[in-house]
């Protein structure tokens, strides 16, 4: 672990190498994530603006051996970005807010390489003013910065088509905890020259190196999309209705998602603005699904064509298919405000949990028999169900506050987390494991990984600095 702090003096013998502007006390901003369950170490934030920065104060934080909270967009829900109070030495938090170039844009390879500070929604517009897509696309993608976005391998409402941020990355620049630079911004497809260290650092969550940069794939823009929500019988018709797509529409299917309709209900008590698609009712299961197709097909017919044979089927009993972009933002607009409806309820227990396919139906029937034994429980399911990734967040009876019913978080958690293992899943699917699941990695985790993890903690930072108190304890 860390042997000294970010502290004053530190800050000040630091302050005499770099612009007078590099450091700055922390404000409120850096201190916090998302869903308020953390609580950062007050302290000061390193603003570097180059990668030769970055090196020369990781090489100084090593040195001295100051731990290091590298910091892309905030974003994150597991506290990876925050070093809460109470550990015995104040890390540095490194924010690469000043690095926002997009250094270069290469359309004929279908190629960008930005600076790790960008934030997303900015690469996908410098894509789209070439006519190409990065395909990433998340609730945060206005904040969030791709940096983090690789240090936490996001993954967003897209996986299904074009994979996670990792599956979209050819290559990175990063500091090394003793300063040194790997310039690995390779734009090759294939690169077969030993440990490929791009995949070790994403999803290493800041704990190996600092991401300062990235060499992204883009993609060719599908020339005509569409929308479609579709009502389904059951969980086990999401499936039926997810392989029927394929069969029908291939690789086109950019984003399958899995609604319930408690999220309506939440959405219609805390958020009554959002337009919800069905102003009468609001159906068990539906899915939202987006499509993307060539030149020469039509969006409509495909999703009409889908639906008469869903229908016939008796997989799906009604559909909505976007007719305009204003239909289709609507569509989008009510998953998209999911997430902020259920903090306005006030969850008791949130997961992010990825189980195989074919388990998503006994999954939530499990979940469902397993929170009905420790209490009086609401639950909502959603999410991207076309790789698996729920959402299942656990909410108080009705008309109750989370606060009565704190004392049952820790074993509502244990009950869903044992069961999408027992399942072949897992306890993390997109939010990474950060500060909030370590306890998690260490009973779930292979003892076999587990040790090389710490093997390769060891051997890459010593001394223990980048982002102490992260995923491994």
């Amino acid at each position: 672990m860390p042997r000294d702090s970010a502290d004053s003096g530190f800050i000040d013998a630091l302050s005499q190498r770099f612009p007078a502007d590099m450091f700055t006390r922390a404000e409120q901003s850096y201190l916090e994530e998302p869903r308020g369950r953390f609580q950062g170490a007050q302290g000061f934030v390193a603003r570097p603006r180059s990668t030769a920065e970055v090196s020369q104060l990781v090489a100084a934080c090593n040195e001295s051996g100051v731990g290091i909270v590298p910091y892309g967009g905030g974003t994150g829900l597991v506290g990876a970005q925050i070093a809460p109070e109470g550990e015995p030495n104040t890390p540095l938090i490194l924010s690469l807010e000043r690095m926002t170039q997009i250094r270069a844009v290469y359309p004929q390879e279908n190629v960008l390489i930005a600076d790790a500070g960008v934030i997303l929604a900015n690469i996908q517009s410098a894509a789209a003013e070439i006519d190409r897509l990065f395909p990433l696309s998340l609730a945060s993608e206005g904040s969030a910065r791709i940096g983090g976005l690789l240090a936490t391998n996001a993954g967003g409402v897209n996986v299904l088509r074009y994979g996670n941020t990792r599956d979209l990355c050819l290559g990175l620049e990063a500091v090394m905890p003793d300063g040194s630079v790997w310039n690995g911004l390779r734009r090759l497809r294939k690169d077969n020259t030993g440990y490929d260290l791009r995949n070790l650092l994403i999803g290493s969550e800041g704990t190996l190196a600092v991401i300062t940069g990235a060499s992204l794939k883009l993609f060719p823009k599908p020339v005509a999309t569409g929308t479609a929500l579709f009502v389904i019988r059951d969980v086990d018709a999401a499936l039926d209705l997810l392989s029927l797509a394929k069969s029908q529409l291939g690789d086109s299917i950019s984003a399958f998602e899995l609604m319930n309709g408690t999220g309506f209900e939440f959405l219609s008590k805390t958020m009554p603005e959002v337009r919800l698609p069905f102003a009468d009712r609001h159906p068990e299961w539906t899915i939202l699904m987006d499509i993307g197709l060539p030149k020469g097909l039509d969006p409509q017919d495909a999703l009409e064509t889908l639906f008469m044979s869903a229908e016939a089927e008796g997989i799906v009993s009604d559909a909505l298919i976007a007719q305009s972009d204003g239909q289709r933002a609507d569509f989008w607009s009510v998953r998209e405000h999911i997430p902020e409806a259920n903090r306005r309820i006030g969850a008791v227990s949130s997961h992010d949990v990825s189980v195989p396919l074919g388990e998503l139906p006994a999954f939530i029937a499990r979940i469902r028999q397993g929170i009905s034994e420790i209490g009086d429980f609401r639950i909502n399911c959603f999410g991207h169900v076309g790789d698996g990734n729920l959402h299942c967040n656990v909410f108080p009876p009705e008309g109750q506050s989370r606060d009565a019913f704190l004392e049952e978080t820790k074993a509502i958690k244990r009950r869903v987390h044992d069961i999408a293992t027992e399942v072949g899943g897992t306890f993390s699917a997109e939010h990474g494991v950060g500060r909030a699941k370590k306890a998690d990695l260490a009973r779930y985790g292979d003892p076999a990984k587990l040790a090389a993890m710490r093997a390769i903690k060891d051997a890459l930072d010593p001394n223990g600095i980048m982002n102490p108190g992260a995923v491994l304890s």
